[in-house]
């Protein structure tokens, strides 16, 4: 990609991005600090990430890296370093890898900041020591900047250009605001995922058609929700849509209902009504930072018997077998939450699954 016009003429610096949407989404309160100080911004990202740097205005140029999951690639990282050698003054190096850290290195970037991990001592000049428990990840990305004030405050904001969201919902042949956003994926595993008869049944309530997103990998998912919500209820996208494509749609639409997940993260920080299911993990770690967010954690219910001690177990499959803190989280209870959320027209779920 072509760098924007750079916006300054303060320090050049390049940012080494999180490999997973969600957690790149949380880096933009750190980019707009860094922006907002004259810093001039190259971020470098995993092709499935650098869209979501695409939509930060204070983002000078993406740089693509021709990585994959897993591995050293030492040959690859040389030959990027060798790319960008001369061109930054600052490396803030977001991940905890020490394979994160090598292309600053080796491309010679004068100050280089992260957090100590894997013991890449060496590879940093300016590190931060890690916190004991799980802080907000927003503000563990933030302190990376250096500042000490204001970072529990931080909100991530994304921004699309408003006709590219209406030229990807006029191919589609969906007005803004009449339809709802499913994203029943989650990265991490089954323990994250509310169950998809579950989302079914919730699409088989609401008069608005509810379009399905999520990576290939969770085509399948996706279409068993499809199958079981019946004739005309879902437009299922998971797999047939790039991830600006992905983007547009959650920023065009009435509501999103999500699990824990990237997509939870995006529709946040598109500022869009929102509802998101949590089971193994945690809203104090990792929450929808988005005013209009409505937040399902059967761990913090009161009314809810017997209590959830397991949670958050931060586990891909229950340890238990049961899954209680999403199986239990009805369809008919997130029907009233769509109707605080975004004034939805609703109809009551008469099946066994949507029952109180």
């Amino acid at each position: 990609m072509k760098p924007r016009p750079e916006s300054g003429s303060g320090p050049r610096c390049l940012v080494i991005a999180p490999q997973w949407i969600g957690d790149a989404v949380m880096t933009e309160p750190l980019l707009r600090r860094l922006h907002a100080r004259g810093e001039r911004i190259a971020v470098g990202a995993l092709p499935w990430v650098a869209p979501v740097y695409r939509a930060m205005p204070q983002v000078d140029e993406v740089i693509e890296f021709p990585f994959q999951h897993g591995g050293l690639q030492f040959k690859a990282r040389r030959s990027v370093a060798r790319q960008v050698q001369g061109r930054f003054d600052t490396a803030y190096v977001l991940p905890n890898s020490l394979k994160s850290a090598l292309l600053p290195f080796l491309s010679g970037i004068p100050k280089r900041i992260g957090y100590l991990g894997e013991a890449r001592v060496g590879l940093l000049t300016h590190r931060l020591k890690n916190p004991k428990n799980k802080p907000p990840m927003v503000a563990f990305y933030s302190a990376l900047s250096g500042d000490k004030d204001g970072l529990e405050q931080d909100r991530p904001r994304l921004q699309l250009p408003p006709a590219q969201i209406d030229a990807v919902l006029a191919r589609l042949g969906l007005p803004s605001g009449s339809y709802v956003v499913f994203a029943p994926g989650a990265e991490y595993g089954p323990a994250k995922r509310w169950p998809v008869e579950h989302f079914a049944a919730l699409a088989r309530g609401l008069d608005l058609v509810a379009v399905l997103l999520g990576s290939a990998k969770e085509a399948a998912i996706c279409d068993e929700i499809t199958a079981l919500a019946g004739p005309g209820k879902c437009l299922n996208l998971a797999g047939k849509t790039a991830l600006a494509d992905a983007f547009a749609l959650i920023a065009g639409c009435r509501v999103m209902v999500s699990n824990d997940s990237g997509l939870m993260h995006v529709a946040a920080a598109f500022g869009v009504p929102q509802v998101a299911l949590f089971g193994s993990s945690s809203p104090l770690h990792t929450p929808p930072l988005n005013d209009r967010a409505q937040v399902v954690w059967l761990k913090q219910d009161p009314a809810y018997q017997p209590p959830l001690d397991c949670s958050p177990c931060f586990e891909r499959e229950c340890p238990l077998g049961h899954r209680r803190c999403l199986v239990d989280i009805t369809p008919a209870r997130v029907l009233q939450l769509l109707n605080t959320a975004a004034g939805l027209v609703i109809r009551p779920i008469s099946s066994p699954v949507g029952s109180p």
